[in-house]
């Protein structure tokens, strides 16, 4: 089977101030990554619209409604320090979790062996009631609902590798049995969040923190001793990637080393577990990454694995 690639060109509409790092030059420079020849044999679908209802699986219908009162008829409007919103903001938001959405259902259908989601704002910063980060809905954190609730499964793993933890996942699902949250992050950085104590009201949460300038042998053993096993513990029926970027040694934003040989060895060893418990099935979804060349590469080098695994 081949590899479904998610995306609408509205990402692009989603504009940010001048000089902001989660700005509209990232999906560009990931689309163009992914219209080399390597990548013909892509599955390229668009990204519906994710519904209220879809929303509504991880937030309360006064944060939805907040979020779209703030959508402004010009220019950007902050609703915090980081994360703004502008004129376009809400068709690429509701495309974004949709798009994770849509690929559930192929991946689960059988009719892709897995999928990348490539659209923007992320979503692993936004809580249940709070947009931060970048992030104004979970993103991936839906899509495990939906797996879970409508398509009746009972073990979802998200595991996310961005270098910023991803509080928002950890937050929509802290009382979620049904999914087990892994993440790698540097410590300390922003959001704060994401120390070994926080496990998660069924000790569902994985949080294993990396120390500043980790590069990709440490980050190898901490996954290879700690992450993956407790997940083939769990083995899951669908594992979805909160996929960020932000680790490689060129990213502005943080302190790891790593490089795009690390990311195309961790989407193997997270496909490895897939393969064991899940029949191969991943849903991957962009999150961070901030340097245009490392994140194009690195995606590249991501999707690149994807496909092969898929081929399998």
């Amino acid at each position: 089977m081949t590899t479904a690639l998610f995306t609408h060109p509205s990402a692009r509409e989603h504009v940010t101030p001048p000089g902001h790092p989660e700005q509209v030059a990232r999906i560009e420079a990931i689309w163009r990554a992914l219209e080399a020849p390597a990548f013909t044999a892509l599955d390229r679908r668009e990204a519906p619209e994710a519904s209220e209802a879809d929303l509504e699986l991880c937030h309360p219908r006064g944060h939805i409604e907040a979020i779209r009162a703030a959508i402004p008829e010009s220019r950007y409007v902050a609703l915090d320090a980081d994360t703004f919103v502008s004129p376009g903001s809400w068709e690429p938001a509701l495309r974004a979790v949709g798009g994770c959405i849509a690929a559930v259902d192929a991946v689960l259908a059988g009719e892709v062996a897995n999928a990348f989601v490539a659209m923007r704002p992320p979503g692993h910063h936004a809580e249940r009631a709070r947009p931060m980060g970048f992030c104004l809905f979970g993103n991936v954190a839906i899509a495990a609902r939906h797996a879970l609730e409508r398509h009746g499964l009972s073990r979802v793993a998200i595991l996310d590798f961005d270098v910023h933890h991803g509080n928002g996942t950890q937050d929509l699902m802290w009382d979620e049995p049904r999914v087990r949250f892994a993440s790698s992050h540097q410590m300390p950085l922003y959001p704060g969040t994401g120390s070994r104590e926080e496990r998660g009201a069924h000790g569902n949460i994985i949080n294993v923190p990396l120390k500043p300038m980790t590069g990709g042998a440490e980050m190898r053993a901490a996954w290879d001793g700690e992450i993956l096993p407790a997940i083939d513990a769990f083995a899951p029926e669908l594992v979805l990637v909160s996929a960020g970027f932000d680790a490689h040694a060129a990213d502005p934003l943080a302190q790891l080393n790593w490089t795009e040989e690390d990311f195309a060895w961790l989407t193997g060893r997270i496909c490895d577990v897939a393969a064991r418990h899940a029949g191969g099935r991943v849903v991957s979804t962009l999150e961070g990454g901030y340097d245009l060349q490392a994140l194009a590469a690195s995606v590249a080098a991501h999707v690149s694995v994807l496909m092969e695994r898929g081929e399998e």
